[in-house]
């Protein structure tokens, strides 16, 4: 059983750190665009990171009974930090790339879900540039921690 909800812990981890990945990678070839055709091209992304982006809650409710199961101490003090790292992860995407991501599906025709998911107050427009690259970045640093401590 432990062994199972540890790989399983490990392929949905994976998820967000791929999702993660992904928007650094495309970083470099988004701050090309001007600001009319970056904000056309950001609604691109809805609904498949969005769905992808289930695998972040998903994967700390895995990883949670990991850490209460352990009973080796090397083990648990490499669970801990992946637990630690996915909740600054989701924590962070809530406080931070959430209203940026309100914002850049402001006027787009989202299904009811979808419009429920992205309700809300969206984030000021400042530097487009500059709020690209804070979203973007902001995930990564917290998603390989996660995947390593429970490799």
């Amino acid at each position: 059983m432990m062994q199972t909800l540890k790989i399983l812990a490990v392929i949905v981890t994976s998820i967000p750190m791929a999702l993660s990945l992904a928007h650094a990678l495309e970083l470099p070839g988004k701050y090309r665009l001007d600001r009319d055709s970056y904000l056309a091209m950001q609604s691109v992304y809805y609904p498949g990171f969005t769905v992808g982006g289930a695998a972040e809650p998903l994967s700390i409710l895995i990883v949670l009974p990991v850490v209460l199961m352990q009973s080796h101490t090397v083990a648990l003090w490499l669970a801990v930090p992946a637990l630690v790292s996915l909740i600054a992860m989701h924590a962070i995407f809530w406080m931070v790339t959430q209203p940026v991501n309100r914002f850049w599906l402001t006027g787009a025709h989202l299904s009811e879900l979808g419009a429920s998911f992205f309700a809300g107050a969206p984030a000021a427009e400042r530097d487009w540039c500059v709020t690209a690259g804070s979203t973007h970045s902001s995930l990564g640093p917290f998603a390989p921690p996660s995947l390593l401590s429970l490799w």
